[in-house]
């Protein structure tokens, strides 16, 4: 009989009959429909053969037809495990119970492990991953993922430049980068500050040094703006000058707006399926009905489940499908030539430092051609070109 693992599971029966008939026997079984499978003679008149537990029933009745005695001889399958197992319950719901609590606690947070950090940083990260629910004790599936996590601490803690999350086993390790914060110069030998690029000098404080150029002055990349050397020609003392100085700056743009853009937006609507995932098999658990947008994307989140130190093919998916719809956006050429601006001063502004800024910016050139608008841009922008350099011998 073939795939007898699945007469297994509903229960399999061995039959021993003795007596006369046993081929007539045999015969009324098959008339009865009762499937039988590896007939042996066991002796002169006897003979063993499987049968299904479900067709123990219709056997009681072929057997009061015939002259053979019938005995079964073997219980197989899952009914009958469940049932041997029942009258030793106790036993089986301890190794149930074992099974359990490891699982759980397999499942759980039991470390958080944070490399790179002072202690201070380190303090503030361990409160913030406490207040998103990320602490010890917590089951690992009720908690955001690494990535989440990241983007949390990333958003919150101003110490820190970027952070990896990464889960092994129970333990979550967090590997951090902080914001270098400005060391006081201690030890700086003499030096002369120069214009880092081409400017006119808009603000100007010197702390230390000579100064060489005056407010609203234009200065060349490369001149001395502030002088390492003080005092009379043949009385000079070299010193480390320090000053700062912010000059007006000139940025060349081209930028390429088309009148019509055509790009996909999400609308904000979605719908969530939950599934148990093994292997590749996905059991649906919650939201069985497919979306009905037309145009979307999914976005998984998969739990793997862990028992001890092994990852099982087991986990926890859950589905969100966020619906999209394509969006055409029409620009008049006046419209066109305002968000190129902006996106050149946008551009631009991303370079500078916070005490820098963009204060203008002048058109040089604009076509509007196969439907697109392309402009040329010249921005002013104030920024610091402070660069030092040594003194030499000689200077």
């Amino acid at each position: 009989m073939k795939n007898q693992w699945t007469s297994l599971l509903f229960g399999v029966v061995k039959v021993s009959i003795v007596g006369r008939g046993t081929e007539r026997f045999l015969n009324d079984c098959i008339r009865e429909d009762i499937v039988i499978w590896n007939v042996r003679r066991s002796q002169k008149d006897g003979m063993d053969f499987f049968i299904r537990l479900k067709d123990v029933h219709a056997l009681r009745r072929v057997v009061r037809k015939n002259e053979c005695k019938c005995r079964f001889e073997k219980r197989l399958g899952f009914p009958f495990f469940v049932k041997k197992s029942w009258r030793n319950s106790g036993f089986v719901m301890g190794i149930l119970a074992f099974l359990l609590v490891i699982f759980a606690l397999s499942n759980m947070i039991w470390g958080i492990k944070v490399e790179g950090a002072s202690p201070e940083t380190e303090h503030l990260i361990k409160k913030e991953l406490s207040r998103i629910g990320v602490k010890t004790g917590k089951f690992q599936f009720f908690v955001e993922n690494p990535d989440d996590i990241q983007k949390s601490l990333t958003d919150n803690i101003q110490q820190i430049t970027w952070v990896g999350v990464e889960l092994t086993g129970t333990t979550y390790h967090l590997k951090v980068v902080e914001k270098n914060q400005p060391e006081e110069e201690k030890l700086v030998s003499p030096r002369h500050i120069i214009a880092e690029k081409e400017a006119v000098i808009s603000k100007m404080f010197v702390e230390q040094g000579q100064p060489l150029t005056t407010l609203h002055e234009h200065v060349k990349k490369g001149q001395i703006l502030v002088s390492g050397l003080i005092g009379k020609e043949d009385e000079q003392k070299k010193v480390a000058a320090k000053a700062e100085i912010f000059g007006e700056t000139w940025y060349k743009s081209t930028i390429l707006i088309p009148l019509k853009t055509t790009f996909h937006v999400l609308t904000g609507d979605d719908k969530v399926k939950h599934y148990l995932q093994f292997g590749s098999f996905k059991l649906p658990i919650w939201g069985f009905k497919d979306p009905e947008f037309k145009n979307f994307e999914v976005e998984d989140d998969v739990r793997y489940v862990k028992f001890l130190n092994f990852t099982l093919p087991v986990a926890y998916v859950n589905e969100t499908y966020r619906e999209k719809e394509q969006v055409s956006r029409d620009y008049t050429v006046k419209q066109a030539r305002e968000a190129a601006l902006d996106r050149g001063r946008k551009d631009i502004e991303d370079k500078l430092d916070e005490e820098e800024k963009v204060i203008g910016e002048k058109v040089l050139h604009e076509t509007n051609e196969n439907g697109k608008v392309k402009l040329t841009v010249l921005y002013q922008v104030i920024e610091n070109i402070v660069r030092t350099t040594p003194i030499v011998q000689g200077d």
